[in-house]
């Protein structure tokens, strides 16, 4: 198993070098095709409004800036695959990216976007995008921190184990770069405190099927100390033992008008510190 073809979002953020740069290595590193997707959202500009009044079409000049800006964004994408001697190509859309985005993932074995900056003033809706393309495009999402570069994926990574579907996914999905990386760690925390799942070696069986799979893995069980969550606690050990890579299931549903994720997830996707691969 690889990653074949990679997708990654497209924009004019001051983000979007490091992200499409990262897409690039993994796309050099596994022989993927690498495609760069921008978004413009236009199809929804068509229609703003105030409650549900129609406002009309926007004037032909905001409409021609915006398709400037799609263009000149994958130009810049087009420029790092080219010097990064990939297989690429670059897609237009007037979709809205959250839409785009996710009907794009179906095609794709990854995708590739940046973590949310709170700083970055724009539609709330674009502000959820990564979590979004992770509970509803299928298909593992890798999130690069908006802070930060990260040369490299593949020396050791930290997989985050508590024997759910979700984190099954995201293990299996991970395969293709836990299989390159020098060291994987598998880490359980509180494992003591969940019955009928691990067995009677917690993070034995995991371990064997990521062995089975060529993947270097050591088990490390923790235990949370008093008052931390283990979110914070993921990205404590993360960084204690130097991780690159960090492994989690994602967690989370929709409800109306609202989308609810699991506590180890929003924490993760608000404090990372390195690039973290999702799968719900």
């Amino acid at each position: 198993m690889s990653y074949k073809t990679i997708l990654v979002h497209v924009d004019q953020s001051s983000h979007a070098a490091t992200r499409i740069a990262l897409a690039a290595q993994l796309a050099a590193s596994q022989d993927a095709h690498l495609i760069g997707a921008a978004l413009t959202g236009l199809t929804m500009e068509y229609y703003r409004n105030s409650g549900a009044t129609f406002a009309g079409p926007l004037p032909q000049e905001e409409l021609d800036e915006i398709t400037r800006r799609g263009e000149q964004a994958l130009e810049r994408f087009e420029a790092q695959a080219r010097a990064a001697g990939v297989s690429y190509e670059r897609r237009y859309s007037d979709d809205e990216p959250e839409v785009g985005l996710v009907l794009q993932a179906r095609y794709a074995d990854l995708v590739v976007l940046s973590q949310t900056d709170p700083a970055t003033e724009g539609l709330a809706m674009l502000r959820k995008l990564p979590e979004y393309v992770a509970l509803y495009g299928g298909r593992p999402v890798l999130m690069v921190p908006y802070a930060g570069t990260f040369p490299h994926l593949d020396r050791h990574a930290l997989v985050a184990w508590d024997g759910s579907r979700a984190a099954t996914r995201a293990v299996t999905d991970a395969l293709p770069l836990l299989r390159k990386s020098a060291r994987t760690t598998l880490a359980l925390f509180n494992a003591e405190r969940q019955y009928g799942v691990h067995g009677e070696q917690p993070g034995a069986d995991i371990a064997l099927f990521l062995a089975r799979h060529g993947v270097k893995v050591e088990v490390l069980q923790q235990t949370t100390a008093p008052g931390m969550d283990v979110g914070n606690a993921l990205l404590s050990l993360a960084a204690d033992v130097g991780a690159d890579l960090l492994v989690a299931g994602a967690y989370g549903h929709q409800r109306w008008r609202e989308m609810v994720l699991g506590g180890v997830t929003r924490r993760l996707l608000q404090s990372m510190t390195l690039p973290v691969l999702m799968s719900h």
